[in-house]
């Protein structure tokens, strides 16, 4: 794995509590970086499957500090502007700066855009799009104002890249994320602040063992068959880690020209 050098960088990284967030957030570290873990630690109302808890961001906090980085933790829900804001404003006080913004939070339902709850497509909509670009926007203004310039790396998926049968409000969401990210790359570029997106396939974490099985299916550890056929490579559902390799190398400065970027993490998918 490359050895990047993210001392004195501090690094807000959304959904924190654990699956990508929490890989994220602790490969973050362990190259150095201070961390901001948010997350909303509570369920969602429309969401079948539980999402992380106090416990869960408290034990991605212990887990960058066991590799020698600072923490801090932060409860706000992305959804929510006044949140948002106070949460980089708590960012700043306890770091003085924020360098890295990693828009991860999202979630998931499994249903026929027929049959789909407006409920559904509300807090799907709001979390996994309007949350990014809520972040994007206070910590861009940061950026800004600072004037030293700064990374914004989106998470998107696969599901925006192409269509996602059973997910088409996930796929909205996240075709939105990919729009918003080239948008913030112009607007931000003279600014100095590259914003690019990973649009990882399906992922070993608990937001994957969740839906499927809301849908009635086993969880992943016996569920390589069914994750297969996605992918060319690796035969199943990709590890968090791979998603975190993506995310610190476009906030590295060995990405400092790449701007605007969609860099697939899905062994293959979109190229079939």
């Amino acid at each position: 794995m490359p050895t990047y050098d993210f001392d004195d960088v501090v690094v807000l990284v959304t959904g924190a509590g654990r699956g990508q967030g929490r890989s994220h957030a602790v490969r973050f570290a362990d190259h150095g970086a201070d961390v901001v873990a948010l997350d909303v630690t509570a369920d969602l109302e429309t969401v079948a499957y539980s999402l992380s808890t106090p416990a869960d961001l408290a034990e991605t906090v212990r887990q960058v500090e066991a590799v020698g980085g600072r923490a801090l933790e932060v409860t706000a829900d992305v959804r929510e502007e006044s949140q948002v804001e106070s949460a980089v404003a708590d960012a700043i006080a306890a770091f003085g700066r924020i360098d890295v913004l990693v828009t991860n939070a999202g979630v998931w339902h499994s249903r026929d855009l027929l049959a789909l709850e407006a409920a559904m497509w509300d807090e799907t909509l709001e979390t996994n799009l309007k949350g990014a670009w809520l972040c994007a926007k206070h910590v861009g203004q940061h950026f800004r104002e600072r004037g030293e310039g700064g990374r914004i790396v989106t998470v998107a998926s696969t599901a925006g890249l192409v269509g996602a049968r059973g997910s088409g409000h996930y796929a909205a969401a996240k075709h939105g994320v990919v729009g918003l990210t080239k948008t913030l790359a112009l607007e931000l570029a003279d600014d100095d602040v590259t914003v690019n997106c990973v649009c990882p396939t399906g992922v070993d974490t608990p937001m994957i063992d969740g839906v499927l099985t809301q849908v009635g299916t086993e969880p992943f550890e016996r569920l390589s068959d069914v994750a297969g056929p996605m992918n060319v490579i690796d035969g199943g559902l990709i590890d968090p880690a791979d998603v975190s390799k993506a995310c610190l190398w476009l906030a590295s400065d060995a990405a400092r020209s790449v701007t605007g970027a969609v860099v697939p993490v899905d062994a293959g998918m979109t190229a079939k």
